[in-house]
């Protein structure tokens, strides 16, 4: 759902694909976000919220009170915009600010010094600190994206250029519920940066200020360009991968909601071929260089249709997470299976582990099985952005179960992936984190476990050792009856299977399932009230 995030343009694009979303109940306008500071640094911090009038395409800035001005002037070369920074909170306290309906753009923020921004005739030219001679290299700043429309709010944080500085996001909806995602672990910044310094050859990726501040983390697609990463470093990678459809069939299927919607890939040379199931061509991609799969561009262009554009993304996806050649049925939505190629793409890999729930915006389609730091309300009525800690801490609960927790003997809880309300969403194992996603009651009356107003199902009612398990309508069928045993297990008779997590994993993502009965942790829990 996210668009590619440019390098360096003149004009900030939607944030946000929400083309076809059905209208619903709308939130006030403006919509009040609370901005707070968490991070344990002294210095004053800067907001800008900048983007795109969506009912007239005008390129221009909002200020605290939620009142847009487009941007004039501007020249080539590009001439410096006027200050439209709005004074943020200090450390340990909150600013509001507030979204117009009808806009999508970022929320810049920085730390000690005014991001400098300058204007063409055609509009803003956006800070690129990877670029060579850019105004903004030395100052410590980051954003958030979002779009706030007649259909809700959508907002995320966004690592896809940089991870600077680590902040979650919430929204809360008319029901009450609040969803947040994005915080990272205690010491998460740290993790990250040193994580990446330890990758041999990730080293130059990182950018240290003269005074010993780490600034920045550069993407792989960013620090490549600038000549500080090398250029084919997945090139092996993308070769085996591609190479081996030359023997077997990959099969996509884009759409969750649409299982019958499947297209067939094969390789020839440096070509793969897609078919529909009626056997007729309906793509055909290039073998992508590195830079393409950092950017999910040029021989993976994704347009905006309903058939390349999504075969397009789920390539993408899985060759930056390197699934692609051992996971012939794409997307693969178990991130265990992730970034276990080599080479792999280590800055994703490094950022979803030190996330609390294991989601984030580590590339331009990580959002290809859900599995992005985003928050979306039809009908909002708050939101928030965190800076989180730099040093110790760790938001969203530092890692503890919230009330209502169903928590795995090994650790994680049961958590419904990206707060999803559709039938069909996945239901997993994160990170505990106290978030809405994670709130479960146990309904005597019919033996069910329910979160966000749904039930835990087997699809269905599969009874297969394996079978993955998600959240669906309350429809009081076999499918849905988990007893709760009194070695903390939960059976399904019709299937004869308990609740179970593959192998005991601790890995954020990895979606549960059921399994043969067996007494192990995997299939202990204990349900927090």
């Amino acid at each position: 759902m996210l668009r590619r995030v440019a390098a360096l343009v003149v004009a900030i694009p939607a944030a946000l694909v929400v083309a076809g979303t059905p209208a619903q109940a709308i939130g006030p306008n403006p919509l009040p976000v609370t901005v707070t500071n968490n991070t344990g640094r002294g210095e004053a911090v800067f907001l800008y919220i900048l983007g795109v009038n969506l009912a007239t395409g005008r390129l221009g800035y909002v200020n605290s009170a939620g009142t847009f001005t487009a941007w004039s002037g501007g020249a080539i070369p590009p001439a410096p915009a006027p200050d439209v920074s709005i004074a943020g909170p200090g450390n340990g306290g909150s600013t509001t600010i507030r979204f117009p309906r009808g806009f999508s753009g970022r929320v810049y923020f920085s730390l000690g010094e005014r991001i400098k921004f300058f204007l063409t005739p055609d509009g803003l030219v956006q800070p690129a600190p990877w670029a060579a001679g850019d105004a903004n290299q030395n100052i410590l700043f980051d954003w958030s994206e979002f779009t706030y429309n007649d259909a809700g709010l959508w907002l995320n944080s966004s690592q896809v250029d940089m991870f600077a500085i680590p902040h979650a996001v919430t929204v809360t909806g008319a029901n009450g519920v609040t969803k947040r995602t994005g915080d990272v672990v205690a010491n998460g910044r740290t993790n990250v940066i040193n994580a990446i310094k330890a990758q041999s050859g990730w080293a130059n990726t990182v950018d240290t200020r003269a005074d010993g501040t780490v600034l920045r983390v550069l993407s792989p697609g960013k620090a490549a360009g600038a000549g500080r990463f090398s250029s084919t470093y997945l090139d092996s990678y993308i070769t085996s991968a591609w190479n081996a459809y030359t023997s077997k069939t990959l099969t996509v299927v884009p759409f969750a909601d649409q299982p019958n919607t499947r297209y067939f890939g094969r390789t020839s040379g440096n070509v793969m071929t897609f078919t529909n199931s009626s056997g007729a061509v309906v793509a055909q991609f290039n073998k992508p260089s590195s830079a393409n799969v950092w950017g999910c561009d040029g021989n993976l262009a994704a347009p905006n249709d309903l058939v390349v554009g999504p075969i397009s993304r789920t390539l993408c996806a899985a060759l930056n997470r390197g699934t692609l050649g051992t996971i012939d049925t794409q997307p693969s939505l178990n991130a265990g299976d992730f970034y276990k190629s080599n080479p792999t793409n280590q800055y994703a890999k490094i950022i979803h582990a030190n996330m609390t729930d294991g989601k984030a915006y580590a590339f331009a389609f990580d959002d290809v099985g859900a599995f992005e730091s985003l928050v979306n309300d039809g009908d909002p009525r708050s939101a928030s952005i965190i800076l989180s800690p730099f040093t110790g801490g760790g938001g969203g609960g530092g890692g503890q179960p919230g009330a209502n927790a169903l928590v795995n003997a090994n650790g994680p809880c049961l958590d419904v992936r990206s707060s999803g309300t559709a039938n069909g969403t996945p239901v997993q194992i994160y990170t505990c984190n106290g978030t809405g996603a994670q709130q479960w009651t146990y309904v005597e009356a019919g033996s069910t476990l329910r979160a966000l107003g749904k039930c835990l199902d087997i699809p269905n009612g599969a009874t297969a050792n394996g079978t993955k398990l998600q959240l669906w309508d309350c429809n009081a069928t076999g499918a849905q009856v988990f007893i709760k045993r009194a070695d903390g297990s939960f059976y399904n008779p019709q299937a004869n299977r308990c609740l179970d997590v593959p192998s005991g994993s601790t890995t954020p993502g990895t979606q549960v399932q059921i399994w043969d009965c067996n007494g192990s942790n995997a299939q202990r829990w204990t349900l927090l009230t």
